[in-house]
């Protein structure tokens, strides 16, 4: 593909690539983490159940949007292999498109799957009565909103294969803009709106899902990064076959992880609901810490994959060493932070004394061990992207059911809320090492 049409990351420090294409990252993923922040926040002005519905939703919708992030992660193997390795523009193009084509399809069945199967899945997961109403209320919208995310999510793994990650973020920026901004005028009935309640949040979601695709999908064409060609679906089951060959294991990758806080929230639950309140607030201000190293497991992708596809494998594990680096100097910070400032930052989002003991002991402790757990991202990035999702699925699984699960068992019954929160600093710790086990096994790490 011409040079004037993607970033080449195959030249220049590769310090800088990951840079271009990590740092507006990071403001997209804080949109997308401040879209739940406001719904949190609005609901809970609405009604206790609207609050506590959205403790159900959130998890649900987050394992099933890691199928989105699992066709986007194939779709960037797929597409930056292809880019590194000059493989002609219109073949490129077309694979684009196909890459879309399957995740409309498959975000489509998920999306009815979803409609048809929420009221027995909360069900069995214990909401029921005022609560089981408001999440009637928001999953049917946010079904429909689910084919929307995905194409939106794979449009933007085309602009990161080709090295412009600014107009991915953008997209991102976009999508929570409108999502955060028609949340009080959807929810509470501004102006000529009416009142919908939990649904309204659900429904500001769906219109900036809709908005942020449809301008993701026109920049794409315009600037003539997808095509259909003469023969629309030449070379269609190939190219799908080499994105869910990254895809499925990604999305399982991605889905480990809320399941296994769920179950391990179900140890916390033991301690009390104050440990489960501080818990969650730990949580909370966790993901907005790590929104920085998230960034760079997204930038990361393109620039092993445009470089492996270019067989400069040496530049490749360049940029997993110096990725590595930037999570460890990046986890000394935090660690700092977090040890002098835990308690007030916990107080931002804690509701009582109870939950604010809990929160700021989680962070002071697994804070100093974060750095652990951006190595596991970066190195299921960088795998994903060498076409070894086989192994970073495995990563996954390993760090939470080999050793943060049974581990926050057996601390919970020796020793209460401490245990679990040891067992978090020390699952980060075995998962860097494992991580970094790995990338060497898959030639992308060394250290020479």
């Amino acid at each position: 593909m011409s040079n004037e049409k993607q970033r080449d990351l195959t030249k220049g420090p590769v310090w800088r690539a990951l840079a271009a294409m990590s740092a507006p990252m990071s403001l997209g993923i804080f949109s997308v983490i401040a879209v739940g922040f406001a719904d949190a926040y609005f609901l809970g002005q609405v009604s206790g159940a609207a609050l506590a519905a959205v403790g159900f939703i959130y998890p649900v919708i987050t394992a099933f949007t890691s199928l989105s992030i699992g066709l986007s992660a194939g779709a960037n193997a797929s597409l930056s292999q292809s880019i590194g390795a000059d493989v002609e523009e219109r073949k490129v193009q077309q694979a684009g498109i196909h890459a879309i084509g399957l995740g409309v399809l498959l975000s489509l069945l998920m999306g009815l799957l979803t409609w048809l199967a929420y009221p027995s899945l909360f069900a069995v997961l214990g909401a029921g009565g005022d609560v089981a109403d408001e999440i009637a209320q928001y999953m049917p919208l946010w079904a429909i909103s689910f084919p929307f995310l995905v194409t939106m999510m794979i449009i933007n793994s085309v602009f990161r294969a080709l090295g412009d990650g600014a107009t991915s973020a953008a997209i991102m920026i976009l999508a929570a803009f409108f999502g955060i901004a028609l949340n009080p005028v959807l929810i509470f009935g501004w102006g000529p709106f009416p009142e919908m309640g939990t649904a309204g949040a659900a429904m500001s979601t769906l219109i900036g899902r809709i908005v942020a695709m449809s301008v993701a999908l026109f920049i794409a064409w315009q600037r003539g990064f997808l095509g259909v060609g003469e023969r629309i679906f030449a070379g269609f089951w190939k190219n799908c076959r080499k994105i869910m060959g990254v895809g499925i294991p990604a999305a399982l990758s991605n889905s480990v992880n809320p399941a296994g806080m769920a179950l391990v929230t179900a140890a916390v639950a033991t301690v009390g609901d104050d440990a489960v309140a501080g818990f969650g607030v730990a949580g909370r201000v966790q993901s907005i810490l790590l929104v920085p190293l998230m960034a760079l497991s997204s930038g990361i992708g393109p620039v092993v994959g445009q470089n492996w596809g270019a067989e400069m494998q040496n530049r490749a594990q360049s940029a997993t060493k110096v990725a590595f680096g930037f999570s460890a100097f990046y986890g000394i910070g935090i660690a700092i932070l977090l040890l002098i400032l835990a308690t007030p930052i916990s107080g931002l989002l804690a509701a009582g004394e109870g939950d604010l003991k809990y929160a700021a002991q989680y962070l002071r402790i697994v804070g100093m061990t974060m750095f652990g757990y951006g190595i596991v991202v970066i190195a299921n990035a960088a795998m994903n992207a060498r076409d070894k999702a086989l192994w970073s699925m495995s990563l996954s699984l390993s760090r939470i059911f080999v050793m943060y699960l049974p581990l926050a068992w057996i601390g919970v019954v020796m020793f209460g809320y401490t245990g679990i929160v040891l067992a978090a600093a020390l699952a980060n710790v075995l998962g860097a090492g494992a991580a970094v086990f790995a990338t060497k096994k898959t030639g992308l790490f060394s250290l020479r």
